[in-house]
C-alpha cells in the first residue's frame, strides 16, 4: 500500500517548476484567452448532472490510462457528450500531463470553462495557468492548509486563493476530510471539491462525500458549489452523490479509459443520470 504519496507529489511539482515545465513561451505566444465563463455558474445552471471531465494520460494509482493522443480531440468528445467544464492535468510526473496539452485544448475549445489541474505549490504555476487560458485553477487544502503549521508547501491556502483571484482565476479548493472541509468553507474559494481519494494512500471511497457533506442539511454556506471527485463510474454513483449534497462531479480515469466516439456516449450517459 502506498503511503506519503502527497509529499512525493509536492516534490514532483517542485521538480517540474525547476525543469521549466511552466515556462510556456515555447508553445504560447503571449497569452491565450480564457472562455470567460464561470465554472461555478455552469454547474449551478446545468439542466442535468454537471460533469467536469478530465484529460489525463496517467495516474499515480493506476499508471498509464491510455496512449498519449491529441488532447483537443479528446476534449471534443467530452464536450459533445455534454461536459460543463474541462479539467486538464498539467503535471508531467505520474499524471502524464503538460501545460502544452492544456494550451492545445484551449485553442480548440474556446467556449467551455477550463480548470488547470495540478499539485499547485507556487505562484509561478498560477501565472502559467493565466497564460494558457485557464478559467479556474485547482488548489489542495492538504498541500496548502496551514493546520498546525505543517503545510508541505510554502504558501498558505488563503495566500494562494488571493493570488489566483488577483490574476483573474476562479479557484476550486480540494478537501478530503471534514476538518479540511470546515476550513474550506471559511475561505473565498469559488468551488469546493471533495476528493474521494486519499492522496496519501491513493485509496478511494466515494462514501467520503457522504461522510463530509451528509446531505448538507446544516450547511453554513448553502450557496457554495461543491463537487465530488474521484471514483465515479456510473449514473448510480452520480445519483447517490447528488443525494449526499454534491452539485457537480469531476470524472477523469473512468472516461479516459474509453476511446473514440464511445467516450462521447459514456459522458452523455453520465450527464443524463438525472
Amino acid at each position: 500500500m502506498a503511503h506519503n504519496v502527497l509529499q512525493r507529489l509536492v516534490s514532483n511539482s517542485q521538480a517540474a517548476i525547476d525543469d521549466g515545465t511552466y515556462d510556456t513561451g515555447q508553445y504560447v505566444d503571449g497569452r491565450l484567452q480564457s472562455s470567460g465563463r464561470d465554472l461555478a455558474h455552469e454547474i449551478r445552471t446545468a439542466p442535468h448532472a454537471a460533469l467536469v471531465t478530465e484529460i489525463k494520460f496517467s495516474s499515480p494509482s493506476e499508471g498509464k490510462l491510455r496512449t498519449v493522443s491529441d488532447p483537443a480531440s479528446i476534449a471534443g468528445h467530452m464536450v459533445r457528450g455534454g461536459a460543463r467544464g474541462l479539467s486538464v492535468l498539467t503535471q508531467p510526473h505520474l499524471f502524464g500531463g503538460s501545460p502544452e496539452y492544456f494550451a492545445r485544448v484551449r485553442q480548440a475549445v474556446t467556449d467551455v470553462p477550463m480548470l488547470m489541474k495540478d499539485i499547485v505549490i507556487d505562484t509561478r504555476q498560477v501565472d502559467a495557468a493565466v497564460r494558457i487560458g485557464a478559467d479556474y485553477i485547482l488548489l489542495i487544502e492538504a498541500v496548502l492548509g496551514d493546520d498546525e503549521g505543517k503545510s508541505p508547501a510554502k504558501h498558505t491556502t488563503g495566500d494562494m486563493i488571493s493570488y489566483a483571484h488577483g490574476a483573474g482565476l476562479g479557484v476550486l479548493l480540494e478537501v478530503h476530510t471534514p476538518e479540511e472541509y470546515g476550513r474550506a468553507l471559511g475561505t473565498d474559494a469559488d468551488i469546493i471539491g471533495v476528493n474521494n481519494r486519499n492522496l496519501d494512500t491513493l485509496e478511494v471511497d466515494i462514501g467520503t462525500t457522504q461522510k463530509i457533506l451528509g446531505g448538507r442539511k446544516s450547511e453554513t454556506a448553502p450557496d457554495r458549489i461543491v463537487i465530488s471527485e474521484s471514483g465515479i463510474t456510473s449514473p448510480q454513483d452520480i445519483r447517490a452523490l447528488r443525494t449526499s449534497g454534491a452539485d457537480g462531479f469531476l470524472i477523469g480515469s473512468h472516461i479516459m479509459k474509453i476511446s473514440g466516439s464511445d467516450m462521447e456516449k459514456a459522458v452523455r450517459e453520465l450527464v443524463n443520470a438525472y
